[in-house]
C-alpha cells in the first residue's frame, strides 16, 4: 500500500486530490550489485473525468548484470458511487516495458578454462561481447477493481494481461505471464467517539503469477501522526519473510520506513 498505483490501477484517484508518490527499495544489499528499485507516481480525481488518472515511471536493476528494467505507465479509473458511504472503482493501464542487460559483466560456462579459470571475449553465446543490449520495448495492458468506504476496501487486478513477448534474441518463449492480486483491508477506530486517534488497521495481499504464489497478512497501528505494522509472508515454496513498518503523517504529507 505504500505504492497503491502499482499495486492496482484502481487505486489511482482515489485520494481524491492530487497525489505524489516516492518510493525507493532496496533488496539484500549485501548482495553485490544488489536488486535496487525505484519509482515515482502522481494520481488525482477530476470530477469532470468520473473518476481519477495516474501516471507512474519505475526503474529496476537487478544484480551484477545490470539487468534493467523501466516502465512508464498510464492509467484511468472511473468511479461508481453505490450510496453515500460506499463506492466502487475500475481501473485500467496502460505501459511501455523496456529492458537492457550488460553482456559484459557476465560470465558463461563456455568461458571457463580449466587451467587459467574465466577468460572473457570467449564464449559462443551471442551478444556476449556487445556490453549493453537493449530488448525492443513493449506494450503492457492491466486492469483492476475495488470496493471501499471509510472502513473497508478491497479489489482484485491483473497485470500483463496481453503477457507480452520481452526477449533480448527476438524469440517468442520469453514471455510476462499474467499477475493476478487480490487485496482487502479493515479501518477499525480503537476510540468510542465521533473524533477517533486511534486506529487498527489489518490488511492481506495475495499475488500469483505463472507458477509463483505469494500470500502477505499484516496490520497497522495508527495514532494521530504515527504509524507501525508488521507483515507475514508466505511464498509459494516457503515462510519468507517478517516486515516491519514505521512512519509518520502530518497533513498531506507521510514518510514510511519498511524492513
Amino acid at each position: 500500500y505504500a505504492n497503491p498505483i502499482y499495486l492496482n490501477p484502481a487505486f489511482a484517484g482515489s485520494a481524491y486530490g492530487p497525489r505524489f508518490v516516492l518510493n525507493y527499495r532496496n533488496q539484500w544489499p549485501s548482495i553485490s550489485g544488489g536488486y535496487v528499485t525505484y519509482a515515482a507516481s502522481y494520481d488525482q480525481h477530476f470530477d469532470v473525468l468520473s473518476g481519477g488518472i495516474g501516471v507512474q515511471v519505475l526503474r529496476d536493476q537487478a544484480g551484477d548484470g545490470e539487468l534493467r528494467t523501466t516502465m512508464g505507465s498510464f492509467m484511468y479509473s472511473y468511479m461508481l458511487r453505490i450510496n453515500k458511504s460506499f463506492a466502487i472503482k475500475a481501473g485500467i493501464q496502460a505501459s511501455i516495458i523496456s529492458k537492457s542487460i550488460d553482456f559484459s559483466k557476465l560470465l558463461f560456462g563456455d568461458m571457463i578454462n580449466p587451467k587459467t579459470g574465466f577468460v572473457k571475449g570467449t564464449s559462443s553465446e551471442p551478444y556476449a561481447d556487445k556490453g549493453v543490449v537493449k530488448a525492443a520495448a513493449v506494450a503492457d495492458f492491466s486492469a483492476g477493481i475495488m470496493g471501499f468506504s471509510k472502513k473497508f476496501y478491497g479489489g482484485v487486478a491483473v497485470n500483463h494481461i496481453s503477457e507480452p513477448q520481452i526477449s533480448f534474441y527476438q524469440d517468442n518463449k520469453s514471455v510476462l505471464p499474467m499477475k493476478i492480486s487480490a487485496h482487502a483491508g479493515l479501518l477499525i477506530p480503537l476510540d468510542n467517539n465521533r473524533s477517533p486517534r486511534n486506529y487498527f488497521s489489518p490488511n492481506i495481499v495475495y499475488q500469483k503469477q505463472q507458477n509463483f504464489s505469494q500470500f502477505n497478512i499484516g496490520a497497522y497501528y495508527i495514532k494521530d501522526y504515527f504509524v507501525a505494522g508488521v507483515w507475514f509472508r508466505q511464498t509459494s515454496e516457503n515462510f519468507d519473510a517478517l516486515m516491519f513498518l514505521i512512519g509518520v503523517k502530518k497533513d498531506s504529507v507521510k514518510i514510511g520506513y519498511s524492513y
